[in-house]
């Protein structure tokens, strides 16, 4: 039991029980409790002032990243060009969520721009770099099928 105000300790590599659904035999499961880096992913690795890395290379540029790829070819510059053709490059990625890192700070696009997006069932979410780079980190370690847009900061 845990004193009121204490925070309670769990040893690295604690166990639960669970229960088999059909058969309800005890089944152990261990609780890691560390950072897995699975090296055929693209995660971001680092940003900066006008950089982001991904998988330990240095961009400088736009960048659109999944976990299968880094691509370089997506025609935005700054987050004040943004126009409907660089929100359709998307399509045909088909991803649940688009992450668009804005740079420094977090602005957010009309929507008449991403229409196309949203009536194809694209998640559009608008984070500041770091952010951006951050959730999408977690989300493609969690097998979501996520896709980044980072403009420079």
């Amino acid at each position: 039991m845990v004193e009121s105000g204490a925070t309670p300790q769990f040893p690295q590599g604690m166990g639960f029980y669970l229960r088999h659904p059909r058969c309800g035999k005890r089944l152990e499961r261990r609780l890691a409790l560390h950072l897995e880096k699975v090296s055929h992913l693209k995660t971001f690795t680092g940003h900066g002032d006008g950089y982001v890395t991904v998988n330990d290379r240095r961009y400088e540029q736009a960048v659109v990243v999944t976990a299968a790829a880094v691509q370089t070819d997506w025609p935005a510059t700054d987050f004040a060009g943004l126009t409907g053709d660089h929100f359709e490059y998307f399509l045909a990625m088909h991803p649940e969520v688009l992450l668009l890192g804005t740079g420094k700070r977090q602005q957010f696009a009309h929507p008449q721009l991403y229409q196309q997006l949203i009536q194809a069932g694209i998640a559009v979410e608008f984070m500041d770099t770091p952010a951006a780079c951050r959730t999408y980190n977690i989300l493609v370690a969690e097998d979501r099928k996520v896709v980044a847009a980072v403009l420079p900061s």
